[in-house]
């Protein structure tokens, strides 16, 4: 379900779909919604309109019948009361019921009473805000209201009214009152086939808009997938082209550029194979003549103390010269197996804590002659780990050789943290530090921060870089922080166990004692 999510969520066709069927629905609700209501202003104006003058017509026949009966008894005014009622109402269902009622108006005190409203309409269903301005009008008033029936039913109605005369009897309201159960009904449907034309419309959109992103992103997500195999090594693959379009001009574009960089990366190819034999043949070849000279010079070495001085301190320069040629090969070698992906590990159990204090310990004299010392802190006293104790140690004797060639006559502090799942040991000096911009290539080969000092000293600009080769090899990492007068702290974080990866960092890369 997750997966299903992430890749709506990172699609860009389900992206524009979306945003079009969100649009979309915003239009077509704001133009269903200003249809609806010029429909439904158009349908209830015709009809008011038409209510009004039948029932103008309606009280305009009563009146005059009422004038007419001027005079008579009550028993023929009655009967002209049922025959205006009996001729004005529809006796039908109550979707097109008309229905008549007289009110006696407020103030007359007529003994007769002739208040009455056709088919058991309550009269209750004039609102009194309506009889109140019938009463203070001349001409027909209306209002849209609710009828009730006795009988419990209720539909919409309007209500039309205006005073007139009865003989004997006085002043009445008489209201003509039009069900709307036939228009509510056509408005409903009228609302109904709105709604049913939009979700079509909406569909239709839909399907539209998924039609021509397909048309485009099909090639799009093609070029991804292409350029994934050429990330995985497969530079063979070519885009398939069909038309002259636009799309067409870009999967040209594509593959021109496909096949440049596979002409590339096969020349790149070719000379790293080249270099990378070249540094390995090389560094083998001069093994060679390099024992014969290592023999040689141990000869004239041990015997210095008959030499004359000059030659002495000759023979002196040659054995160390020899030493730091002897320290490259070794580290071009190693280099070249990284290069060339044949680098493995020999991995073993052992206390990364007991390593650390032995490569201090083995480093002592040397920091002592920079007038420096190493202090060694562990937050338990033994930490077993399984990797490759060589490459191990090699990391932490070419990060102590560093600090002390930097620490400029301060101490350096080693810390050692653990975990269930990972060791990290931190290495830290307070000497010349490091630039923010050197810190991108403080591991780049044969990189010094000051060369002069790398030469004076002895350096050969690969330690770093193989140290953290070493740690990557261990699915660990190497990090650093450092500042100008403020030192460096390199951290290196390991897996506890071969092949594992690292959980998270245990030591603070930035110092807590630095503040900026």
């Amino acid at each position: 379900m997750n997966r299903i999510l992430w890749k709506v969520r990172n699609s860009l066709a389900f992206k524009v779909i979306l945003s079009t069927v969100i649009l979309s629905m915003g239009v077509v609700w704001i133009t269903g919604s200003a249809l609806n209501s010029r429909l439904s202003s158009g349908i209830k104006e015709v009809n008011l309109n038409s209510a009004v003058v039948e029932a103008r017509s309606t009280i305009f026949t009563a009146d005059y019948r009422f004038l007419l009966a001027q005079g008579e008894k009550d028993a023929i005014v009655q009967k002209v009361v049922d025959d205006v009622i009996s001729s004005a109402t529809t006796i039908t269902s109550n979707e097109n019921t008309r229905e008549v009622v007289f009110i006696r108006s407020i103030g007359n005190t007529k003994a007769k009473n002739y208040e009455i409203a056709s088919n058991l309409l309550d009269p209750k269903s004039i609102p009194a805000s309506l009889s109140d301005r019938v009463r203070q009008g001349k001409d027909v008033t209306f209002q849209y209201t609710t009828m009730h029936y006795l009988s419990g039913i209720s539909v919409p109605g309007l209500a039309i009214g205006q005073k007139v005369q009865i003989p004997n009897a006085g002043q009445y309201e008489m209201y003509i009152v039009f069900s709307l159960a036939n228009q509510e009904k056509t408005l409903n449907l009228i609302n109904t086939y709105l709604l049913i034309a939009g979700i079509v419309l909406l569909l239709l959109i839909t399907l539209i808009t998924w039609v021509v992103v397909r048309q485009v992103v099909k090639p799009v997500r093609e070029a991804a997938q292409i350029a994934a195999e050429f990330t995985a090594g497969d530079f063979r693959q070519r885009m398939k082209v069909y038309s002259q379009d636009e799309i067409s001009t870009l999967g040209n574009a594509f593959n021109e550029m496909a096949e440049s960089l596979e002409q590339q990366i096969a020349r790149l190819e070719n000379l790293s194979r080249v270099q990378q034999r070249f540094v390995s043949d090389v560094s083998h070849e001069l093994r060679t003549p390099l024992t014969t000279l290592r023999m040689a010079s141990e000869v004239i070495h041990s015997s210095k103390d008959t030499f004359d001085p000059t030659v002495t301190r000759s023979a002196e320069l040659l054995v160390g010269q020899l030493d730091r040629f002897e320290r490259l090969l070794e580290d071009l070698l190693e280099v070249s197996r990284f290069d060339a992906e044949v680098a493995v590990l020999e991995a073993v159990d052992f206390d990364i804590v007991q390593l650390v204090n032995r490569c201090a310990e083995d480093l002592a004299l040397v920091a002592k002659g920079r007038k420096t010392q190493i202090f060694v802190k562990s937050s338990e006293p033994a930490v077993m780990i399984k990797a490759d104790i060589r490459r191990v140690e090699r990391i932490l004797r070419n990060l102590l050789a560093n600090a002390i060639d930097h620490a400029e006559e301060v101490q350096i502090d080693v810390q050692i943290e653990a975990s269930e799942h990972d060791v990290a040991v931190g290495v830290r000096d307070y000497g010349v530090g490091l630039d923010e911009s050197a810190l991108t290539r403080v591991f780049d080969r044969f990189w010094r921060a000051d060369p002069s000092r790398a030469r004076t000293r002895g350096g050969t600009g690969l330690g770093l870089s193989i140290a953290l080769e070493d740690a990557r090899l261990h699915n660990g990492e190497l990090e650093v922080w450092g500042r100008p007068g403020r030192g460096a702290h390199f951290v290196v974080t390991l897996p506890r166990k071969t092949w594992e990866s690292i959980d998270r960092r245990l030591i603070q890369l930035q110092p807590e004692d630095y503040r900026p």
